[in-house]
């Protein structure tokens, strides 16, 4: 057709030769738009070939059949070929069975013996800390989801307050110009001038066509990277030289028989207003700077920082149900088979990004930030904890993980959690306020490592599904291993430990036979103090002029006496 086209005359291979220059530039600057195809393809190729293979052969043979009756068995036996594939790959999952499969291969697992302590707690759900983000914004302006980043050597939720999806025309002209940045381990988060930090980007999650994240970093993809790598989360945070940056979290997709994602370094967006040498790069080659997982340790910012997006560590984080082998996840086994358990009334799920302290550990993890996982076994009746699991934030390629199971600790693990706080409080209206995020406690108290769950109360309107935030809320801590609650001043975190102490350690004493821990010192008794006071004799009168003093008072009575 093209070639009968061209064959026509000098006009139609002009407009031929240049519809193939505005067909090939619409696809190079056009890229991010269908570029979610260029990866859908990558993840299912093997599928898609074997599909082609079977659907080429039995149509030739469909062809070639000059029977009715045949060529009504090949399309019966074309739609049960393809139904075996949907019902197996989709409907009993075996296409991500595999795929989380190839993730266990490919993780570099480190089993631990001894749990991280805790620092650093913070206080507050994310769900709270974006509905109180949300309230401190006019109509206008949006919040983007908060993370959790270290900021000046302290851990600070970080988000931007970017121009609102609702109205289109501030999304193509406004920029993102001031992120919010607060602290995590206080009760009293402030959204005010001091935590509202102005700093101008161009390129921006909510922003339209080429000023949007996503958009700007497919852009920066080479042909490979266009078939292999997509951008995951978003941070804000400050590179070395204390500036404001955007750091997205790339996942890049490995294998070739079921391909599964795995962490694929960053890209560092800069701040700044743009000009139209910006908007020419963003347009032809895209904005960012790409750090790979390797090169990553030569950027300080980045290292011990949360940068890896979550939807790679919790696929790695499950892909452990593969410990006991490649067939006890399976329905008729599940001897060691565990999930992730999800909580219905909890909006935001796991993984909870915590501080841990490994310190004194026998292990060569570092000290800061990490996904925390606690797995539990498959069955809806079975709570327990099974394992934790902490995958580096910073995308360092190892796991640790503990196992509880094979101690046989016998811990409650997190889907126990909320009955054991609706149980504690009977008195709260529950229909309005459910305990979320059960994020580990893990301290040393009483003369060993002990673990919590800490969990926070928080009201959710009857007529919404998002929480509201309070300055001041209800904490509990759960005893995983004795099940009991323990309700503590959120505006004295120095006090939980001695507070946990003084309800639990009765408890401990009697089945664990420890000794006696914060101790007062010693106060004088008040009844002594008072006998002793009692036996002080009256202090003798020396005054030297006291003869004079009472030769006047006689005077005085006797004239007092002789006027009556």
């Amino acid at each position: 057709m093209i070639k009968k086209y061209w064959n026509k005359g000098k006009k139609q291979k002009v407009i031929t030769i240049i519809g193939s220059i505005v067909l090939l530039l619409l696809l190079f600057i056009l890229r991010d738009e269908y570029q979610p195809f260029l990866l859908f393809i990558r993840k299912f190729t093997f599928v898609i070939l074997l599909s082609g293979i079977i659907l080429f052969f039995l149509l030739k043979k469909f062809r070639r059949t000059p029977s009715s009756g045949k060529r009504l068995g090949i399309l019966g036996l074309l739609v049960v070929i393809f139904g075996i594939i949907y019902v197996v790959g989709w409907h009993y999952k075996m296409y991500d069975y595999m795929k989380t499969y190839n993730v266990f291969n490919d993780l570099n697992k480190v089993e631990i013996h001894e749990l991280p302590l805790t620092q650093n707690e913070r206080i507050q759900p994310l769900r709270n800390i974006f509905s109180m983000a949300n309230e401190s914004v006019g109509e206008t302006k949006d919040v983007s989801l908060p993370h959790l980043v270290r900021v000046d050597g302290e851990n600070q939720w970080t988000m931007a307050i970017q121009p609102t999806v609702k109205y289109i025309w501030q999304r193509i002209s406004d920029n993102t110009e001031e992120v919010f940045s607060v602290s995590s381990t206080t009760p009293f988060p402030r959204f005010s001038s001091e935590n509202r930090i102005p700093v101008t980007f161009s390129i921006g999650e909510s922003l339209k066509f080429s000023r949007n994240t996503y958009n700007a970093v497919v852009q920066r993809f080479g042909i490979a990277k266009l078939f292999s790598t997509e951008p995951g989360d978003v941070f804000y945070m400050k590179n070395d030289e204390g500036e404001w940056v955007q750091v997205v979290s790339l996942i890049n997709w490995k294998g070739f028989f079921f391909p599964y994602p795995t962490f694929g370094g960053v890209v560092i967006i800069e701040n700044g207003a743009h000009d139209f040498g910006d908007y020419v790069e963003r347009v032809l080659i895209g904005k960012g700077t790409f750090v790979s997982p390797e090169d990553m340790k030569n950027y300080p910012f980045l290292t011990k920082q949360n940068t890896l997006s979550e939807k790679v560590s919790r696929l790695q984080a499950e892909s452990l149900k593969f410990l006991g082998g490649f067939s006890d996840p399976l329905p008729w086994n599940m001897e060691t088979a565990v999930k992730i358990p999800d909580l219905p009334d909890d909006q935001n799920q796991q993984p909870f990004v915590t501080d841990f302290n490994f310190e004194g550990s026998p292990t060569d993890a570092y000290s800061g930030l990490y996904h925390w996982f606690g797995l539990e076994p498959v069955g809806v009746e079975r709570t327990s904890l099974t394992f934790s699991v902490f995958i580096p934030a910073d995308g360092t390629d190892k796991l640790y993980y503990f196992d509880h199971a094979a101690k046989k600790q016998g811990y409650a693990g997190v889907s126990a959690m909320p009955l054991k706080i609706i149980e504690s409080r009977k008195e709260f209206d529950w229909s309005v306020n459910k305990p979320v995020e059960f994020r580990p406690y893990i301290k040393d108290i009483a003369g060993r490592k002990r673990m919590f769950f800490l969990g926070t109360v928080s009201a959710v309107k009857e007529d919404s599904g998002n929480f509201d935030g309070s300055a001041t809320p209800d904490l509990a801590l759960v005893d995983s291993e004795y099940r009991d609650v323990v309700w503590i001043d959120v505006k004295r975190p120095s006090t939980w430990d001695k507070t946990v102490y003084d309800q639990l350690s009765e408890a401990w004493r009697s089945s664990e036979g420890i000794g006696y821990y914060y101790e007062e010192k010693p106060t004088v008794d008040i009844d002594l103090i008072r006998a002793v006071t009692d036996t002080i004799k009256n202090i003798p009168n020396t005054s030297k002029n006291q003869e004079q003093i009472d030769a006047l008072q006689r005077k005085i009575d006797s004239l007092k006496n002789s006027s009556n």
